[in-house]
């Protein structure tokens, strides 16, 4: 219809006036609430440069996802572009401390640009007023200002005030003269970015999906089915064998051990009744009656919007909004309480964790779902049973996400095969999305299960003739969720034609397809009319009276034989920790053969490690070595977001399996499913974080004698944290991009008051913050551990000159003062002009500057775990919040506030 393009260019189109309006507000909030300079043009030019820079990266990101097929290495390189950019923006370490092998980064750094515009515009008329002269205090009132010095850069001997345009000069070689230009160049940026990602789009529209190679699991017999028997060498191969003729012959053996069914399931008078809001209610299904008996097969049919699914869903006790009405019997009695777990039912999307081969998924059903008393390898030699049963034995080692739709869909029929269920198989429309070959395939083999016992029920929307035919009773609706017809099909479509030909229909023709005619003749379809009410006919009719009839005929029968009891002792089958063992060894197995996720994950770490190491190689023992440091660990942590929102994607993508199918089936507990996410995802990033610290610990320069704290904080402790804080985001959101956006919201949260951007003394009112974010501890143990207790030598552009009073030595002016605020002086004998270092120790550098202190480093460890602990419970409890009992404790509250206020 249109080239892909197109629809990126639209995207972007749109993005803008959205992006401007948002961060109008933005802006407007940020900028008068920090007390920036209170001058229009500045506002308007911050206000210029931010929406700017926004559309620029906006365009980068994009260009990047277009770049990819799959989410994890997207979001390996988008961390790491993240990392690069606020490296090499020139505040974190100004470019005139950065190494020349990378300073060159900077200059195809748009944010550097844009970040240099907004300092420079906010700089250019500020006169910073000194906070900090030396000396002061005690034993200095009345000092000339000739004999002190501000300690900013930037300042000049005998001034109180900083130029702002010097300061950000000397900070980080920025000038307000480079303005507009970099204007130009962020702009150009836009461009360069947004034409890379148009290209990516148009380029890069196939999906892995496209692909037709079907893998095998390593070591399988590829497009092969199991080997026979070994026979003796002498006797040799059979000429006359037939490879097609032994596998139909086989095929049919095992349709011999296919679950014969016995019981007779019918409803009577199903109505159901779900809230569309404002206190109104709509009716989905009316008074419908039927049954399904075994060795038939039922269809299920009528228009969309007739009701098909959700009566199909009402039968197999799948609703969870609603109110039904209406009996369910099985055999004349109430179903019993693990109904569900006694049938099968196949949704119309085949749902599967896309890393199992076919024989894995049949397994998983099978140890997860039959009875616990049932041995493994009875429940193993059943799964090759059902495996031929379904002719999957050529696939049976195949990985689920590489299948073809038809061998799909024999999964999903094997796998509620391999459970055994005991009374009936439902299937919301086996045909959907298949050509003619492949769905005439699968209705025979739902034939042949039919005719070897099981009772059937499946939707089906409009077959062809030939399809039509294999089913015994027909099921029609009409739109309402009303009965037309319930009954015989015949032969030919004898019975259901007479029927309708009867109450007044016109002749269907000898060519016409019978499903087609008794849509048409009930007015189904957007140009179908009808002048009868079928649904009134059917009610007058005779074979409604007959159908009634029957089923208290059925009813009775049944009663005599008893009720169907139980066949699970608890909600489930099997145990707690079996669930968890079996899950995680699953959940393992999954990340194992998904080498884009975990090299993404490794890749990330490695890269990381070394390039936050190289940026800070070696950094000395100076002030700005321990700023560099500081910076090293502050940016070790950052590499955390990332890595959490790569692990936020599988995580919901599991649960997505377990809330489409394996709930509804009651395979295992919701506890189980959660557990096993964090026990099979923790190892991972363990490994990952011990990767990053042997790549950055060294290159940075931190002494070996205390890495093992370091280890065990930063390569155990902190992926533990951040692996439990992004599960429990996860937990609580709908799919992966609002988790992305909660967890990048939360931890702006986390990582603005940790007391490294902005210090704690400058903090007022958000210090409880402070004490509440959990990276103020994770820093302080780390940082603490890492330089603390140690002697910091000023190089000397650090040393600041002070000139004494005449005839005072710089050991006695200063003294009084390094006694108070610490810190050395390198000539104290001299009388001209002091060299003063503010700080002797990393403890004075670290408390006095970021209240870091290092005896809080094991006390850390302690918070850590709490820290921990609570992510884990909350986990569990949004899960449960939002995902089992799906509640919106905000609509709870506001209906609270609401009946309060009246």
């Amino acid at each position: 219809m249109y080239y892909p393009f197109i629809e990126a260019l639209a995207l972007t189109l749109v993005d803008m006036p959205i992006a401007f309006g948002t961060l109008l507000v933005f802006c407007i909030v940020l900028y008068f609430v920090v007390g920036l300079q209170q001058s229009a043009g500045q506002f308007f030019i911050f206000l210029l440069f931010v929406y700017a820079m926004t559309i620029t990266m906006r365009s980068w990101f994009r260009a990047l996802a277009s770049a990819f097929k799959s989410p994890a290495p997207a979001q390996t390189v988008s961390g790491l572009a993240i990392l690069v950019l606020v490296l090499y923006t020139g505040y974190t370490i100004p470019q005139p401390s950065m190494i020349g092998a990378l300073r060159w980064i900077t200059y195809i750094n748009p944010l550097r640009y844009g970040f240099e515009a907004l300092l420079t515009n906010e700089f250019h008329t500020l006169d910073g007023q000194c906070s900090s002269l030396i000396p002061q205090g005690p034993g200095y009132a009345g000092i000339a200002l000739q004999n002190q010095v501000c300690t900013a850069v930037g300042s000049l001997p005998g001034q109180a005030t900083v130029d702002g345009n010097r300061y950000v000069q000397l900070s980080f070689n920025y000038s307000y003269a480079h303005l507009w230009r970099n204007f130009g160049i962020v702009v150009a940026f836009g461009a360069g970015f947004l034409a890379l990602y148009l290209l990516g789009t148009q380029l890069n529209t196939g999906s892995s999906a496209d692909s037709a190679v079907v893998l095998y699991k390593r070591g399988a017999r590829v497009g092969a089915a199991p080997a026979p028997a070994a026979q003796d060498e002498e006797k040799g191969a059979r000429p006359d064998a037939d490879p097609a003729r032994e596998k139909g012959e086989e095929q049919a053996q095992a349709l011999q051990d296919a679950p014969v069914m016995n019981d007779v399931f019918s409803w009577q008078h199903l109505q159901y009744v779900v809230p569309v809001g404002h206190g109104k209610t709509r009716k989905l299904l009316d008074d419908i009656s039927g049954y399904v008996a075994p060795g038939k097969l039922t269809a299920l049919m009528g228009e969309s919007g007739a009701g098909k699914t959700t009566l199909l869903n009402v039968l197999a006790q799948r609703t969870s909004t609603g109110v039904v009405t209406g009996d369910r019997f099985v055999n004349g009695h109430a179903p019993p309480p693990d109904f569900q777990a006694q049938t099968g039912y196949c949704q119309q999307m085949d749902t599967h964790l896309p890393t199992t081969t076919v024989r894995e998924a049949l397994l998983f059903s099978a140890r997860m779902r039959q009875p616990r008393e049932v041995p493994d390898a009875e429940k193993a030699a059943y799964v090759e049973q059902v495996l031929a049963m379904c002719g999957l034995e050529a696939h049976a080692d195949a990985v689920v996400g590489s299948l073809g739709v038809e061998h799909r869909k024999r999964t999903t029929i094997g796998v509620e095969l391999a459970a055994r269920p005991r009374l009936l198989l439902f299937l919301d429309e086996p045909t959907s999305g298949l050509d003619s070959q492949s769905a005439w395939a699968i209705m025979a083999f739902l034939r042949t299960l039919a005719d070897r016992g099981l009772s059937i029920l499946c939707t089906i929307h409009q077959p062809s003739g030939e399809l039509f035919q294999v089913f015994d009773r027909l099921l029609l609706l009409r739109k309402g969720g009303q009965t037309v017809y319930f009954g015989d099909i015949g032969r030919n479509s004898s019975t259901l034609i007479g029927y309708f030909e009867r109450n007044g229909a016109a002749k269907c023709g000898p060519e016409e397809n019978p499903a087609e005619y008794i849509l048409t003749v009930i007015g189904a379809g957007a140009t179908a009319t009808t002048e009868f009410d079928w649904h009134e006919k059917w009610l007058e009719s005779k074979e409604a009276h007959e159908l009634q009839a029957e089923l208290d005929r059925l009813h009775t029968e049944g009663r005599a034989r008893g009720a169907v009891g139980a066949t699970y002792k608890s909600e489930f089958a099997t145990p707690w920790l079996f669930q968890v063992r079996e899950l995680v060894a699953r959940d393992c197995l999954a990340h194992w053969r998904d080498p884009t996720y975990l090299l993404a994950k490794i890749a990330l770490n490695i890269v990381a490690g070394l390039f936050i190491g190289f940026t800070f190689f070696k950094s000395k023992d100076t002030l700005q070595g321990s700023q560099n440091k500081l910076f090293a660990i502050f940016m070790g942590t950052i590499v955390s977001v990332p890595l959490a929102n790569q692990l936020q994607v599988p995580f919901i993508d599991m649960r997505s399996v377990y809330e489409i199918r394996e709930r509804p089936s009651r395979m295992y507990a919701w506890t189980a499913l959660v557990t096993a996410q964090i026990v099979a995802e923790v190892p991972w990033n363990i490994l990952g974080s011990t990767l990053f610290f042997v790549c950055w610990y060294w290159t940075v320069g931190f002494h070996t004698s205390r890495g093992g704290y370091t280890w065990l904080l930063y390569a155990v402790i902190n992926p533990i944290y951040y692996t439990t804080i992004g599960q429990a985001v996860a937990a609580m959101s709908p799919n992966t991009e609002i988790a992305a956006l909660l967890f990048s919201f939360l931890f702006s949260f986390v990582v603005t008051f940790n007391g490294v951007l902005q210090p704690f003394r400058e903090l007022g009112w958000w210090r409880w913050m402070y004490r509440l974010s959990p990276y103020t501890y994770l820093i302080e143990g780390l940082l603490g551990q890492a330089i603390g207790r140690q002697t910091i030598s000023c190089s000397d552009v650090e040393l600041v000159q002070v000139h004494p009073p005449a005839g005072e030595t710089c050991g006695a002016f200063l003294g009084p003062f390094i006694s108070n605020a610490g810190g050395y002086v390198t000539n104290p004998d001299a009388s001209d002009a002091c060299l003063y270092c503010s700080f002797r120790t990393t403890d004075e550098f670290l408390v006095n500057s970021f209240n870091i202190e290092w005896g809080h480093r094991w006390r850390n460890v302690g918070l850590m775990f709490a820290f921990i602990a609570f992510n884990i419970f909350a986990t569990y409890a949004f899960t449960y919040i939002f995902r089992i009992n799906k509640t919106n404790p905000f609509k709870w509250l506001a209906a609270r506030l609401r009946r309060n206020r009246s």
